[in-house]
Protein backbone atom coordinates (compact mmCIF):
# COMPACT_ATOMS: atom_id res chain seq x y z
CA UNK A 1 0.00 0.00 0.00
CA UNK A 2 1.40 3.33 -0.84
CA UNK A 3 1.09 6.21 1.72
CA UNK A 4 0.65 9.52 0.15
CA UNK A 5 1.14 12.47 2.99
CA UNK A 6 -0.32 15.51 1.44
CA UNK A 7 0.61 18.94 0.65
CA UNK A 8 -1.91 21.36 -0.10
CA UNK A 9 -0.27 24.82 -0.95
CA UNK A 10 -2.12 28.14 -0.66
CA UNK A 11 0.15 31.67 -0.92
CA UNK A 12 2.89 29.47 -0.56
CA UNK A 13 2.19 27.87 2.36
CA UNK A 14 1.01 24.57 3.53
CA UNK A 15 -2.55 24.49 4.64
CA UNK A 16 -5.59 22.76 4.84
CA UNK A 17 -9.27 23.44 4.25
CA UNK A 18 -12.06 21.86 6.65
CA UNK A 19 -14.37 20.13 4.20
CA UNK A 20 -12.93 22.31 0.93
CA UNK A 21 -14.13 25.05 2.58
CA UNK A 22 -11.58 28.00 1.76
CA UNK A 23 -13.21 29.87 4.66
CA UNK A 24 -12.06 27.03 7.26
CA UNK A 25 -8.49 27.41 6.47
CA UNK A 26 -5.74 26.25 8.55
CA UNK A 27 -1.89 27.44 7.67
CA UNK A 28 1.15 25.38 9.03
CA UNK A 29 4.14 26.45 9.61
CA UNK A 30 6.41 24.99 7.83
CA UNK A 31 7.17 25.56 4.18
CA UNK A 32 5.80 23.37 1.01
CA UNK A 33 9.96 22.43 0.64
CA UNK A 34 10.61 21.27 3.94
CA UNK A 35 7.52 19.60 4.87
CA UNK A 36 8.09 17.54 1.24
CA UNK A 37 12.07 17.07 2.60
CA UNK A 38 10.69 16.09 6.27
CA UNK A 39 8.72 13.64 4.42
CA UNK A 40 11.22 11.96 3.07
CA UNK A 41 13.43 11.94 5.51
CA UNK A 42 11.05 9.56 7.45
CA UNK A 43 10.63 7.18 4.96
CA UNK A 44 7.58 8.41 3.07
CA UNK A 45 8.28 9.68 -0.86
CA UNK A 46 5.62 10.03 -2.58
CA UNK A 47 3.93 13.03 -2.14
CA UNK A 48 0.60 14.13 -2.47
CA UNK A 49 0.21 17.87 -3.76
CA UNK A 50 -2.62 19.85 -4.67
CA UNK A 51 -2.02 23.88 -5.98
CA UNK A 52 -5.37 25.52 -4.12
CA UNK A 53 -4.38 28.71 -5.92
CA UNK A 54 -4.30 26.77 -9.01
CA UNK A 55 -7.57 25.16 -8.28
CA UNK A 56 -9.33 28.73 -7.84
CA UNK A 57 -7.83 30.33 -10.83
CA UNK A 58 -7.62 27.35 -13.23
CA UNK A 59 -4.10 27.78 -13.84
CA UNK A 60 -0.90 26.63 -11.72
CA UNK A 61 0.29 29.47 -9.70
CA UNK A 62 3.02 27.77 -7.61
CA UNK A 63 5.30 26.05 -10.13
CA UNK A 64 8.39 26.95 -8.71
CA UNK A 65 7.44 25.25 -5.22
CA UNK A 66 6.38 22.06 -6.93
CA UNK A 67 9.02 22.79 -9.27
CA UNK A 68 11.41 22.48 -6.51
CA UNK A 69 9.68 19.37 -4.50
CA UNK A 70 9.91 17.53 -7.94
CA UNK A 71 14.02 17.95 -7.73
CA UNK A 72 14.35 16.52 -4.00
CA UNK A 73 16.04 13.09 -4.48
CA UNK A 74 13.73 10.14 -4.52
CA UNK A 75 10.64 11.87 -4.29
CA UNK A 76 7.93 11.32 -6.55
CA UNK A 77 4.85 13.58 -6.85
CA UNK A 78 1.43 13.66 -8.12
CA UNK A 79 0.37 17.18 -8.61
CA UNK A 80 -3.14 18.37 -9.00
CA UNK A 81 -5.16 21.89 -9.16
CA UNK A 82 -6.94 23.76 -11.77
CA UNK A 83 -5.29 21.74 -14.68
CA UNK A 84 -7.65 21.81 -18.16
CA UNK A 85 -5.42 21.36 -20.95
CA UNK A 86 -3.05 19.32 -22.46
CA UNK A 87 -0.40 21.96 -22.17
CA UNK A 88 -1.25 22.69 -19.13
CA UNK A 89 -0.03 18.85 -18.08
CA UNK A 90 2.94 19.01 -20.49
CA UNK A 91 4.19 21.72 -18.10
CA UNK A 92 3.58 19.84 -14.90
CA UNK A 93 4.98 17.28 -15.72
CA UNK A 94 8.06 18.89 -17.63
CA UNK A 95 8.22 20.50 -13.95
CA UNK A 96 9.25 17.04 -12.39
CA UNK A 97 5.67 15.71 -11.59
CA UNK A 98 5.08 11.88 -11.84
CA UNK A 99 1.66 12.20 -12.24
CA UNK A 100 -0.82 14.68 -12.56
CA UNK A 101 -4.18 14.86 -11.56
CA UNK A 102 -7.43 16.18 -13.56
CA UNK A 103 -10.54 16.47 -11.85
CA UNK A 104 -13.83 18.79 -13.22
CA UNK A 105 -12.02 18.84 -16.83
CA UNK A 106 -11.84 15.49 -17.33
CA UNK A 107 -15.30 15.18 -15.58
CA UNK A 108 -16.99 17.46 -17.85
CA UNK A 109 -14.88 15.90 -20.66
CA UNK A 110 -14.39 12.41 -21.16
CA UNK A 111 -12.88 13.30 -24.66
CA UNK A 112 -10.40 15.10 -22.85
CA UNK A 113 -9.62 13.08 -20.21
CA UNK A 114 -8.89 10.11 -23.16
CA UNK A 115 -6.55 12.55 -24.84
CA UNK A 116 -4.70 13.04 -21.97
CA UNK A 117 -4.12 9.21 -21.46
CA UNK A 118 -3.30 8.62 -24.62
CA UNK A 119 -0.89 11.13 -24.63
CA UNK A 120 0.82 10.95 -21.68
CA UNK A 121 0.51 7.08 -21.07
CA UNK A 122 0.72 5.78 -17.32
CA UNK A 123 0.66 9.44 -16.00
CA UNK A 124 -2.81 10.58 -15.71
CA UNK A 125 -5.15 10.19 -12.36
CA UNK A 126 -8.72 10.85 -12.35
CA UNK A 127 -9.70 12.77 -9.00
CA UNK A 128 -13.10 11.69 -7.85
CA UNK A 129 -14.22 14.35 -5.20
CA UNK A 130 -18.10 13.21 -3.87
CA UNK A 131 -20.64 14.17 -1.42
CA UNK A 132 -22.71 11.05 -0.44
CA UNK A 133 -21.21 9.35 -3.70
CA UNK A 134 -22.24 12.26 -6.23
CA UNK A 135 -19.39 13.93 -8.21
CA UNK A 136 -18.84 17.90 -7.23
CA UNK A 137 -16.58 19.87 -9.69
CA UNK A 138 -14.85 23.38 -9.20
CA UNK A 139 -13.17 23.29 -5.87
CA UNK A 140 -15.95 21.38 -4.91
CA UNK A 141 -18.87 24.30 -5.11
CA UNK A 142 -20.82 22.62 -8.11
CA UNK A 143 -22.71 19.52 -6.92
CA UNK A 144 -23.75 17.13 -9.61
CA UNK A 145 -25.90 14.53 -9.79
CA UNK A 146 -23.51 11.98 -10.96
CA UNK A 147 -22.48 9.47 -9.33
CA UNK A 148 -18.79 8.54 -8.89
CA UNK A 149 -19.35 4.42 -9.59
CA UNK A 150 -21.54 5.48 -12.90
CA UNK A 151 -18.73 7.81 -13.94
CA UNK A 152 -16.10 5.32 -13.59
CA UNK A 153 -18.05 2.48 -15.85
CA UNK A 154 -17.06 4.60 -18.37
CA UNK A 155 -13.86 5.48 -18.42
CA UNK A 156 -12.38 2.27 -17.27
CA UNK A 157 -10.73 1.37 -20.79
CA UNK A 158 -9.16 4.88 -21.49
CA UNK A 159 -6.18 4.28 -19.90
CA UNK A 160 -6.18 6.25 -16.46
CA UNK A 161 -3.84 5.05 -14.07
CA UNK A 162 -4.95 5.68 -10.99
CA UNK A 163 -8.41 7.18 -9.24
CA UNK A 164 -8.36 9.13 -5.80
CA UNK A 165 -11.48 9.06 -4.63
CA UNK A 166 -12.52 11.79 -1.95
CA UNK A 167 -15.79 11.85 0.45
CA UNK A 168 -15.69 15.67 0.48
CA UNK A 169 -17.88 15.28 4.13
CA UNK A 170 -14.93 13.46 5.39
CA UNK A 171 -11.88 15.97 4.24
CA UNK A 172 -10.25 17.68 6.78
CA UNK A 173 -12.51 16.13 9.62
CA UNK A 174 -10.80 13.29 10.99
CA UNK A 175 -13.92 11.12 11.13
CA UNK A 176 -12.62 7.99 9.16
CA UNK A 177 -12.63 7.20 5.88
CA UNK A 178 -15.51 6.19 3.88
CA UNK A 179 -14.52 2.45 3.12
CA UNK A 180 -17.83 1.99 2.33
CA UNK A 181 -18.07 4.21 -0.58
CA UNK A 182 -14.36 3.25 -1.78
CA UNK A 183 -15.35 -0.32 -1.49
CA UNK A 184 -18.44 0.14 -4.12
CA UNK A 185 -16.36 1.92 -6.33
CA UNK A 186 -13.96 -0.53 -6.45
CA UNK A 187 -16.27 -3.09 -7.13
CA UNK A 188 -17.03 -1.34 -10.82
CA UNK A 189 -13.57 -0.90 -12.03
CA UNK A 190 -9.72 -2.34 -11.99
CA UNK A 191 -8.24 0.67 -12.12
CA UNK A 192 -6.14 1.28 -8.81
CA UNK A 193 -7.92 3.17 -5.84
CA UNK A 194 -6.57 5.84 -3.87
CA UNK A 195 -8.45 6.64 -0.39
CA UNK A 196 -8.93 10.39 0.96
CA UNK A 197 -10.62 12.42 3.07
CA UNK A 198 -11.26 11.50 6.79
CA UNK A 199 -7.87 9.80 7.89
CA UNK A 200 -7.76 10.26 11.92
CA UNK A 201 -5.54 7.47 13.24
CA UNK A 202 -2.94 4.80 12.23
CA UNK A 203 -5.14 2.39 13.13
CA UNK A 204 -7.52 3.82 10.27
CA UNK A 205 -4.56 2.89 8.01
CA UNK A 206 -3.81 -0.27 9.21
CA UNK A 207 -7.39 -1.30 8.58
CA UNK A 208 -7.26 -0.34 5.13
CA UNK A 209 -4.27 -2.33 4.82
CA UNK A 210 -5.42 -5.21 6.67
CA UNK A 211 -8.78 -5.42 4.94
CA UNK A 212 -7.47 -6.46 0.99
CA UNK A 213 -10.33 -4.21 -0.24
CA UNK A 214 -10.09 -5.01 -4.40
CA UNK A 215 -7.96 -2.07 -6.09
CA UNK A 216 -7.05 -0.37 -3.47
CA UNK A 217 -3.60 1.13 -3.56
CA UNK A 218 -3.24 3.52 -1.29
CA UNK A 219 -4.37 6.20 1.06
CA UNK A 220 -3.86 9.93 1.35
CA UNK A 221 -3.20 11.63 4.96
CA UNK A 222 -3.83 15.38 5.30
CA UNK A 223 -4.78 17.23 8.34
CA UNK A 224 -4.42 14.30 10.62
CA UNK A 225 -0.27 14.30 10.34
CA UNK A 226 -0.26 17.79 10.50
CA UNK A 227 -1.93 17.91 13.80
CA UNK A 228 -0.05 15.54 15.21
CA UNK A 229 -2.57 12.78 15.52
CA UNK A 230 -0.19 10.00 13.06
CA UNK A 231 3.16 10.08 13.40
CA UNK A 232 5.13 9.66 9.76
CA UNK A 233 7.67 7.72 11.15
CA UNK A 234 4.74 4.97 12.00
CA UNK A 235 3.07 5.60 8.96
CA UNK A 236 6.51 4.88 6.53
CA UNK A 237 6.64 1.30 8.89
CA UNK A 238 3.82 -0.11 7.21
CA UNK A 239 5.19 0.12 3.91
Amino acid sequence: MIIFPAIDIKGGKCVRLLKGDFNKITQYEKSPVDQAKEFLALGLNNIHIVDLDGALDNRTINENIIKEISLIHKIKIQVGGGIRSLEHIKKLLDAGANKVILGTAAIESIEFLKNACQKFQNKIILSLDARKGYIALNGWKKQTTILASDFVKKINNIGVSRIIYTDIDRDGTKLGPNIKETLNLSKVTKIPIVISGGISSLADVISIKKSKFPNIEGVIIGRAIYDGNIKVKELSELI
